[in-house]
């Protein structure tokens, strides 16, 4: 797998904002009507429950309605934003950068999916290690050997996972690798099935939570010189804390790093429809109560690494 992105080239991604007019087709006449299709993740995640506060706030603002579709998330999402099986989608900001340049993953290296936009940047995607309190795995060292849930096949996920086991040394055929999403991971954990489990999302995750109330867990540290490895190894990642008693049994804070998730869309989508959506969206953050502290006008371009549809260059200026 390779990860060949740089700082300066990531810098440079994230700071040119593309003003450029793209005519096109208009996404909902895709979609059928007034319909948008807005592909997120899955139920267990942020991104669901996210889509659906944004699906309330869109169709009471603006004429369109939302069509909320559960997805492998962020890898998944940009194929069907390449394919304009979707108007919009949420993915991780990593992925984004990957899918535009055709880098950064073994299905995506050499194919650039150039159609794809970004609209906006929302919160921390912070990454989580799971384990049973009493598994004795403490860093991400300890995993060598063990069985891994790395989330769903092909997501991004999977990707960060790998990103940061192979950083910590522990290669494919070091570990067993195994691929649920967030819901089955946890219940692995719950059940033995796995020694550990990687969930990516802003805290608290529902599935993480579900767990915790039943089960005695802990949440690996991604702390010191291994956190710093991660960091220059794969630029997108910035340090982040999940603070202490954000789950049930878990009394102190616990270091490790995120990305960032972000609203795509595609060139195919009418200018109109991506600025009515972003104004809704922006215009009305009070009423989204999924990670409402990080979503803001003011940081919505924060780590954007792709070029911005005319729709939302139109509003955020």
């Amino acid at each position: 797998m390779s990860y060949d992105l740089n700082r300066r080239r990531f810098v440079t991604a994230a700071g040119a904002v593309g003003l450029t007019a793209l005519a096109g087709c208009s996404g909902s006449d895709s979609a059928g009507g007034n319909t948008l299709s807005w592909h997120a993740g899955g139920t267990g995640g942020t991104y669901y429950p996210l889509s659906n506060n944004f699906k309330t706030i869109i169709e009471d603002n603006t004429d369109y309605s939302l069509q909320v579709q559960s997805t492998g998330a962020s890898l998944e999402n940009v194929g069907s934003l390449n394919r304009e099986d979707a108007d919009f989608a949420l993915i991780q900001n990593d992925v984004a950068y990957f899918a535009v340049n055709g880098t950064g993953t073994e299905d995506l290296q050499g194919n650039p999916m150039e159609n794809i936009r970004g609209v906006a940047t929302l919160y921390p995607e912070t990454i989580h290690v799971i384990t049973q309190a009493d598994s004795g795995i403490e860093t991400v060292e300890d995993l060598d050997g063990k069985t891994v849930n790395t989330g769903d096949s092909g997501s991004g996920t999977q990707v960060n996972a790998l990103q940061i086991l192979e950083t910590a040394g522990i290669e494919e055929g070091d570990f067993t690798e195994q691929n649920t999403d967030f819901d089955t991971a946890t219940d692995q954990i719950r059940d033995g099935d796995v020694d550990a489990a990687f969930v990516v999302g802003g805290w608290p995750v529902g599935s993480v939570e579900n767990l915790a109330t039943s089960s005695d867990i802990s949440l690996v540290e991604i702390g010191g010189e291994t956190r710093e490895d991660v960091m220059n190894d794969a630029e997108w990642f910035a340090e982040d804390t999940i603070p202490a008693d954000t789950y049930d049994s878990i009394s102190e804070d616990v270091e490790t790093v995120s990305m960032q998730a972000m609203i795509a869309t595609h060139e195919g989508v009418d200018e109109a429809v991506v600025e009515a959506v972003t104004t809704a969206i922006f215009d009305n953050v009070d009423a989204i109560d999924q990670k409402s502290e990080f979503i803001d006008v003011d940081s919505a371009q924060d780590g954007m690494p792709i070029d911005l549809h005319p729709g939302a260059a139109a509003y955020f200026g």
